[in-house]
């Protein structure tokens, strides 16, 4: 875990949230297991409600959930037979849904976060740190950012949709990998900037895409050594300027920021009626809200 002291010397001061969590690697992969307990250490009233088995790739399907499988959840999380959606035994706020990334969020906004929340919605929807990188033409078919575009679109709740490229699919139960940690911490540091700007947290039906780049022992090994990039999912050659930023009028693309030499997390303000960027004046409200955290490149 990140020293306190750094948490502090990092992290803008925020009151608690109502946080919706959800991804598509399955509820009990380690990922988003590392980044529920940082939120709940910072205090944050969390829910997660993540699929029962690895979902990648599924997009926003959403289908009725169904009785568990004869082989259970995901890393024997729940037994062969169970019911479509359960809990874990030590804490109730842990909930895995057996079908897509988008019908889980959709459970957990309608029918569980608001028994904890007494009967009010989330605040913010929290997907991933998905499994490897959802950047350009992946973005379409994630279910990651099919869960927090549901979130921002269908539900009202503005949303964040995380991705880092390093790791495999892991237990909740194994040792915490390093990159893991590290992406929670800056997936915290994302979510207090935007919660600490005020509401509306963001924009009318606008989420971000966030890319974590690759973490090791010797490269991007602590969280100091990132710098937070404002991009954009895809190049808009065709489309209106950019909000004006580091000096110009068009953003970098994703790629060409996560292609490149350096510790840099890339964050694109999406539009959750069909995916693609946002091009209008929710740019500037954005951008006002991530200032604090913001970089530009050298």
């Amino acid at each position: 875990m990140m020293q306190p002291w750094l948490l502090l010397a990092i992290l803008p001061f925020t009151q608690a949230a109502r946080v919706i969590q959800s991804n598509d690697d399955g509820w009990a992969e380690i990922n988003i297991r590392t980044f529920y307990e940082a939120l709940t250490d910072a205090g944050h009233d969390v829910v997660l409600s993540a699929p029962a088995e690895n979902q990648s790739g599924r997009g926003s399907s959403d289908a009725a959930p169904g009785v568990v499988d004869s082989d259970g959840c995901e890393f024997s999380s729940c037994a062969g037979g169970s019911p479509p959606t359960g809990s874990n035994s030590s804490d109730p706020r842990l909930n895995y849904v057996n079908s897509f990334p988008v019908t889980s969020i959709k459970a957990g906004i309608d029918t569980t976060a608001p028994k904890f929340f007494d009967g009010a919605k989330p605040e913010i929807a929290l997907t991933g740190p998905n499994v490897g990188s959802n950047v350009a033409i992946q973005v379409p078919f994630s279910g990651t950012v099919g869960a927090a575009v549901y979130a921002a679109k269908n539900a009202g709740i503005p949303s964040i949709a995380f991705s880092g490229s390093t790791g495999e699919q892991t237990a909740w139960n194994k040792p915490t990998p390093l990159y893991s940690q590290i992406y929670a911490d800056l997936a915290l540091n994302i979510t207090s900037t935007v919660l600490a700007s005020g509401m509306p947290y963001l924009p009318a039906s606008a989420w971000l895409n966030v890319n974590f780049p690759a973490v090791s022992s010797t490269k991007c090994n602590t969280v100091n050594q990132f710098k937070f990039i404002l991009t954009r999912i895809y190049s808009g050659v065709f489309s209106p300027k950019d909000v004006t930023w580091c000096g110009t009028d068009r953003l970098p693309t994703e790629l060409s920021v996560v292609t490149r030499e350096g510790c840099y997390v890339t964050i694109s303000m999406g539009d959750a009626d069909d995916k693609t960027d946002i091009n209008d004046e929710r740019q500037t409200q954005i951008l006002t809200k991530l200032k604090p955290i913001l970089s530009c490149l050298p």
